[in-house]
């Protein structure tokens, strides 16, 4: 994929990822639009169209997608090195954080007093995940045609629809109504593969659980689970819970509690699973498993995203997936607001935080670590 501007240092996608996982709290919705933000608005690393394209192929793959729009972003500025590097930094942080936060679980018996912090930094995400939805849907849904599948995917996504089947559905439908616009203008024939691709086409507590059944049961996860993090609950309550006994219910949740509360994605769970399954060495190889097919299939729409372009009915595909894509953070960013909007203290952060945001341009991060610090606060004093 071209990008906008020249080859990026090494330093400074280690900083930009590194400080995107210490501060990405609220879940794919909100990571991705922190990224689209900071990548797009603020360093010009790549067009808006090419940042939809990479959110829109990396919905398509199993596993944690934000996490793999961070490693196929890091894809574009310095190839395989640059993903290994935005892939890691993204995930380092959330699993270090969870990690400790499994520690003084087994060591005290419960988590530390954490809601307080979420309840200042949801507000903050709910209003970058809406100033992103209003700069992506722009290009998004540009088209009415594209504008009619988001309105319907939205529609699908709020009746409970699995999000990878609106997403494939969305692609399809576009690429449809785009042949049929061909068949009409009797267009030429349209070359079905980019130039380049054609060669690519054939071509309970304690130490349970041995790491080896750890690393196999986590890599399934990391290659099966479609849609988001949240997913990924379901899963483990029917593998971990239910088919293997390796941990009760109560310490799913508990788990579940430990991955919100700290930034970076979700999937960081298996951090704090594994740490209750086989300590340190557990946390480790649960991690690197869930996360390691994210690395490989992150790269191929780094690689191919911007190839596809050439194809007309490819291209027609993306626009129906990056449109289904929009409207599926859309939905998310409702259900976050419900759930962070509770009263006129969250209201008021959240209002504050989007003129800060969209009139001032102050930088995000900040906005963040703000948002958490008064909620601490505002827990302590009343």
């Amino acid at each position: 994929m071209a990008s906008a501007q020249g080859k990026t240092s090494i330093g400074e996608i280690i900083g930009f990822f590194l400080r995107l996982g210490l501060s990405g709290f609220g879940g794919p919705a909100a990571h991705i639009a922190l990224m689209e933000r900071e990548a797009v608005e603020r360093r010009g690393w790549l067009k808006r169209e090419q940042f939809l394209d990479l959110v829109g192929g990396c919905n398509l793959l199993p596993g944690p997608s934000s996490t793999q729009v961070a490693m196929a972003l890091g894809y574009t500025r310095r190839k395989w090195i640059g993903l290994a590097i935005a892939g890691s930094c993204f995930i380092l942080p959330a699993a270090l954080s969870t990690l400790a936060l499994a520690w003084a679980y087994v060591r005290y018996g419960h988590l530390p007093q954490t809601q307080g912090l979420l309840y200042g930094a949801k507000p903050v995400m709910v209003a970058i995940v809406v100033q992103a939805i209003w700069r992506l849907g722009r290009m998004a849904l540009s088209r009415w045609t594209l504008a009619l599948i988001g309105v319907a995917c939205f529609a699908a996504a709020m009746s409970g629809a699995p999000p990878f089947a609106v997403i494939l559905t969305a692609g399809i439908v576009e690429l449809l109504v785009v042949w049929q616009r061909a068949r009409k203008q009797e267009a030429p024939g349209i070359a079905w593969l980019p130039a380049g691709m054609s060669g690519a086409v054939g071509a309970g507590t304690g130490a349970v659980a041995g790491l080896m059944p750890i690393a196999f049961t986590f890599l399934k996860l990391g290659i099966v689970v479609f849609g988001s993090g949240y997913v990924l609950l379901t899963f483990l309550k029917t593998d971990l819970v239910d088919r293997l006994h390796w941990i009760s219910e109560q310490q799913l949740l508990d788990a579940v509690t430990a991955g919100q509360v700290t930034p970076g994605p979700l999937f960081a769970t298996a951090t704090f699973i594994g740490y209750l399954l086989h300590g340190v060495a557990g946390a480790a190889v649960a991690t690197a498993a869930i996360f390691l097919p994210s690395f490989l299939m992150a790269g191929a729409v780094g690689a191919y995203a911007g190839r596809i372009r050439a194809s007309r009915p490819a291209a027609a595909f993306l626009d129906g997936v990056n449109a289904a894509a929009v409207a599926l953070m859309a939905q998310i960013a409702l259900v976050l607001g419900r759930a962070a909007l509770v009263d006129k203290w969250t209201w008021g952060l959240g209002i504050a935080s989007s003129v800060l945001l969209l009139r001032f341009r102050i930088n995000a991060t900040w906005v963040i670590l703000a948002g958490g610090a008064l909620g601490i606060l505002l827990q302590v004093v009343r």
